[in-house]
């Protein structure tokens, strides 16, 4: 879980007609940014208080709108946490729970396939550094049996593709469906032996030769078999 997180002070000056309106945007878009990024802990009601300058009730109400949009979710005795980054993040994920492991392979296939071939066209020399050093997170995670391991060093080096891309929607995008992503990897990342290093591998070289077409294809050579998979597993 990240740690709790700062805030920054408003970007407009506090305006008294419609607070809770002006509180939920205002929050609302200290999520979109990531300042409140997905897993961490918003401040605490007292400091939202002290913050904007706003009474309790209409902080309350503010923050009761993001629950109810199901941007962050409430744990008793620990605080409020930040679960999605939009709302059509959060319909999809919430959607795509309820369907077939193949549906989200599909899923997976379309994003990681456009953001992979994106990212070679636009990726910089400390993307691609970044790049390789997850690629070598991933493989030192196979050296130890624990799975949700692998599955966040699988998931950081993808999210990180998507980044390559700087278009922050696709990193929006990507935020809101990793949850989707690790479950539909789990079975994926068992056993001793890691038989997709070598696609990996090669979409990271793809990507930092800037050779968009490769880095789809080593996409397509990683996702396809498992979808296959999947429409056999659906279908038992």
């Amino acid at each position: 879980m990240n740690p709790e997180v700062s805030v920054s002070p408003p970007a407009a000056p506090f305006i008294r007609p419609g607070v809770t309106d002006y509180l939920t945007e205002l929050f609302h878009e200290e999520i979109r940014s990531g300042r409140w990024a997905v897993g961490s802990k918003i401040p605490v009601e007292n400091e939202l208080v002290s913050w904007t300058g706003a009474g309790r009730n209409s902080v309350r109400e503010a923050v009761q709108s993001l629950v109810q949009a199901g941007l962050v979710r409430r744990e008793q005795g620990r605080g409020t946490f930040v679960i999605a980054r939009s709302q059509l993040t959060q319909t999809l994920q919430r959607r795509l729970s309820a369907s077939g492991r193949r549906d989200g392979l599909e899923l997976r296939f379309a994003i990681d396939g456009a953001t992979a071939e994106l990212a070679a066209e636009r990726r910089t020399d400390g993307d691609v550094r970044e790049l390789r050093e997850l690629l070598d997170a991933r493989a030192r995670s196979w050296q130890q049996p624990d799975i949700d391991q692998r599955m966040a060093a699988d998931t950081a080096l993808h999210r990180a593709v998507a980044a390559a891309t700087h278009n922050d929607l696709f990193v929006e995008l990507y935020d809101g469906l990793l949850e989707l992503f690790r479950s539909v990897l789990r079975a994926d990342v068992e056993g001793e032996v890691d038989h997709h290093a070598g696609q990996h591998e090669r979409l990271v070289q793809a990507i930092a030769d800037q050779d968009a077409r490769a880095a789809r294809a080593e996409i397509g050579d990683l996702l396809t078999p498992l979808i296959e998979d999947g429409t056999r597993t659906d279908s038992a």
